[in-house]
């Protein structure tokens, strides 16, 4: 993972003013209208800032540990995948043993006698009752623990075993020794491929990470304030080197050099801060080609219509011509934040509460099949599984 662009740190001026005129702008509205989304809040804007000012230092630790990490070549990358397959084969032998013991529990042998609770007690035909803490069901409850912490461990050594050696292995460095086309050099044209492409990668992989679920755990900080103004923009992940993009050193193939790449990531971060405000409401014609506040705003909804709209970088026709633009609707005002917001304002949970569930998902899963859908389904979908899950506990509590 290549570090972030000088251009992105000589940009903390303008950062620091577009904030200082925009907490000016909501205290006079707020003095005639009422507090709204887009006001400033001590504890929301200081988590903004906070994880702003990781995602700048990140770079530094996640770089060299990342090359350390590559399975191919780095110091650490065969321990890395010895640690997979021992963790694999251990969830294997558990899964293994607890269908071994189910099998003996539903079909017990003629003429065996089932275990019993422990004070003796027995129900209906001698048998235990299904809660019974018998010595078989605390077996398999041990089983089952281990199969889940085997396979949590083998999904994350796995997920930064290939992370690390897709990013080693994708950068525009690397991929410019060996590119496609003749070296496009400083002029228009370089900057041109790099600017729209760029924005069109980063329409990719900010889709992917709305959809696959171990990529949101990634995105999920950025969307995770309830609040809209300029500091949610710096509100960035430092996670980004778990993740498996569409790399954008693929420019770098086609003789674009690594320093236009990165001055084009830190230009594409630069324009979309000044979006994330309620104090522009549409930019007039330029709404067709260019993203904007209003479509912005559409993205960090979490109203059903506009959930996973509206992708793009600087420019918003890639959504319009792949089916995922949404306006923003005057009649229905955008809630922001998330689906089930986390009510927290801690670096580290506002990093980290996607990826405890999701280790909390997999450990919790019966078979591989189920376990790896929690990783690589959207989010929308485990999400959809955890409700079921509580209407179905909430009715057997109600029959009961």
């Amino acid at each position: 993972m290549e570090a972030m662009a000088d251009l992105t740190v000589a940009a903390l001026p303008y950062y620091q003013a577009g904030m200082a005129l925009e907490a000016w702008w909501h205290a006079r509205r707020e003095s005639r209208r009422g507090p709204t989304a887009g006001d400033y809040e001590w504890r929301d804007t200081g988590a903004s800032l906070g994880m702003g000012t990781l995602s700048l230092l990140g770079p530094m630790v996640t770089a060299p540990l990342v090359r350390r990490l590559d399975v191919k070549g780095g110091r650490w990358g065969r321990v890395l995948l010895g640690t997979v397959a021992v963790a694999a084969g251990a969830t294997v032998a558990a899964d293994a043993a607890v269908r071994l013991a189910e099998h003996r529990r539903d079909g017990v042998r003629a003429g065996e006698v089932p275990d019993r609770p422990a004070d003796g007690a027995t129900t209906g035909a001698g048998t235990a009752p299904a809660s019974a803490d018998t010595p078989r069901s605390r077996w398999m409850r041990r089983l089952r623990r281990v199969a889940g912490s085997a396979a949590v461990a083998t999904v994350a050594s796995a997920t930064v075993a290939t992370a690390s050696t897709w990013a080693s292995h994708t950068t525009a460095r690397r991929m410019f020794r060996h590119r496609a086309l003749p070296d496009l050099g400083n002029g228009p044209l370089a900057w041109a491929v790099a600017l729209v492409g760029w924005d069109l990668i980063y329409y990719l992989n900010h889709r992917l990470m709305h959809t696959t679920r171990f990529m949101w755990a990634i995105h999920v900080v950025h969307h995770s304030s309830e609040r809209y103004n300029l500091s949610t923009a710096l509100r960035q992940p430092v996670a980004d080197p778990l993740g498996i993009f569409v790399p954008y050193g693929v420019l770098a193939l086609l003789g674009v050099r690594p320093d236009i790449i990165q001055h084009s990531r830190a230009i594409n971060l630069m324009y979309q801060f000044w979006i994330h405000t309620e104090a522009i409401d549409r930019i007039g014609p330029l709404e067709k080609w260019f993203n904007s506040p209003s479509h912005h705003r559409v993205h960090h909804g979490s109203n059903r219509r506009y959930l996973d709209r509206n992708h793009g970088g600087i420019l918003i026709i890639w959504d319009r011509l792949l089916g995922t633009f949404e306006p923003e609707d005057p009649e229905e005002p955008v809630v922001y934040g998330l689906t089930k917001n986390i009510d927290s304002f801690s670096p580290l949970v506002i990093t980290g509460h996607e990826y405890a569930d999701i280790a909390r998902d997999v450990a919790g899963a019966d078979d591989w099949a189920e376990r790896l859908q929690f990783v690589f389904r959207g989010p929308g979908w485990a999400y959809e599984r955890h409700r079921l899950a509580a209407d179905t506990a909430d009715r057997e509590k109600a029959a009961v």
